[in-house]
């Protein structure tokens, strides 16, 4: 267990997050990645599986921006999984301004982290399905790649709903009686 303290006043102890915690926050950033790449490749000019016609609405300036702004922010949101099993999910870091050094107020964390989960849970909940239904402007071997490059997203909000509830039960307070 460890004991953290802030401004010189320690904390309770919370135990340290069990290793299948650790391993799912960090499945969590991977299974984001394959279609993050694949978005990638989009915005670099590279059909990525569309047909010729269904590649034309992804090569504006607006549209690369959005795909490579919707790429960093995935990527990003669940990177902040990991703040649940590591220091930084306890104590803000110090390089924040104005609340860099305090606590983090376990449901701070837990509710957004929670309804997140639920949020990707629902988003994704379709994408086994992704071959049930038509892809026109995708070639056949483009819906059948791409399909499997967005079959992981469908574990990211299981896996953050997971990490979430191991951070609750770790710093839930513990009545005494």
């Amino acid at each position: 267990m460890s004991r953290m303290t802030l401004r010189g006043v320690p904390s309770a102890p919370v135990p340290p997050p069990p290793r299948w915690a650790v391993l799912a926050a960090h499945l969590t950033a991977l299974v984001v990645l394959p279609s993050g790449l694949w978005r990638i490749a989009l915005v670099l000019g590279h059909p990525a599986g569309y047909t010729e016609a269904g590649f034309e609405p992804f090569t504006g300036v607006d549209d690369k921006v959005w795909m490579l702004t919707l790429t960093v922010a995935s990527e990003l949101v669940a990177l902040l999984t990991i703040g649940l099993v590591r220091p930084w999910g306890e104590v803000v870091p110090h390089w924040i301004p104005l609340i860099g050094g305090r606590r983090v107020r376990p449901l701070a964390a837990v509710v957004p982290a929670a309804l997140g989960a639920a949020g990707l849970t629902l988003i994704w909940a379709t994408v086994p399905l992704w071959w049930t239904y038509p892809h026109e402007d995708l070639t056949a071997t483009g819906s059948l790649v791409v399909g499997i490059l967005y079959q992981p997203l469908f574990l990211w909000g299981p896996l953050t709903a997971a990490v979430t509830v191991s951070y609750y039960r770790r710093h839930r307070v513990r009545r005494r009686g």
